[in-house]
């Protein structure tokens, strides 16, 4: 039964070589050439969207944060938010749901702030592992806690992405394999609670992709203040 539940994360590939990653660059080909061109609803929600999420990153960037820095977050947040809704559609790998995937966008933004508060803004950087107002008799300890915290930062950011979209992804595979041999009445129910767990995927999707660019805002802004 387990084998069976997680075989819908199983790599698929044809003639030796695996097609999986493909699924991350798909977003883009679903938007026509005219959605670059000419206004839409679709533009216009992103638009807001993008307002919203400039906002919220200029805050936490502080003054010393650049526009480029910004638009490499929503570009983040874009790329991650499309690879989470591609993942709900059937026979679509869902690459987020693997920690190669998200490792290799949280490693090296810990690797970048880390390389780049060394060399500018070092005072910063042990600034921050004694918090503001810590008894002398806890330094030493608090060094050691914030040393930690900051070397696992790239795991706990990929892992938390990775195991909610991994659990949404089972529990929809688990109800989706039981509808063999039920009732009417009862598939009715089945179905209902599946349109529900879909449109709650669809909330963690959005959630998680804010979640995870706004962490990383957060570790570089730590560095800038």
């Amino acid at each position: 039964m387990m084998g069976s539940l997680f075989s819908v994360f199983d790599p698929v590939g044809w003639g030796g070589f695996s097609l999986n990653w493909f699924s991350v660059i798909l977003g883009g080909l679903f938007l026509p050439l005219l959605f670059w061109v000419s206004p839409s609803r679709v533009g216009f929600l992103l638009n807001y969207l993008f307002k919203f999420l400039t906002l919220e990153f200029s805050v936490l960037l502080g003054l010393q944060g650049s526009g480029v820095l910004i638009i490499s977050f929503i570009s983040l947040f874009v790329f991650i938010l499309g690879s989470n809704l591609l993942g709900l559609l059937p026979f679509i790998f869902t690459g987020s749901s693997h920690l190669v995937f998200t490792l290799g966008l949280a490693l090296p933004i810990w690797v970048s702030v880390i390389s780049y508060g060394c060399f500018y803004h070092i005072n910063n950087m042990f600034s921050h592992l004694v918090p503001q107002g810590t008894p002398w008799y806890l330094v030493s300890f608090m060094v050691c806690i914030e040393l930690i915290s900051n070397v696992i930062r790239p795991g706990t950011l990929s892992l938390r992405l990775a195991a909610n979209m991994t659990a949404g992804h089972l529990l929809i595979a688990l109800m989706g394999g039981q509808g063999y041999g039920l009732g009417l009445f009862i598939l009715s129910f089945l179905l209902f609670g599946q349109m529900l767990l879909l449109l709650l995927e669809l909330a963690v999707a959005f959630i998680q992709s804010y979640v995870f660019s706004m962490l990383s805002v957060l570790y570089v802004g730590e560095v800038l203040e």
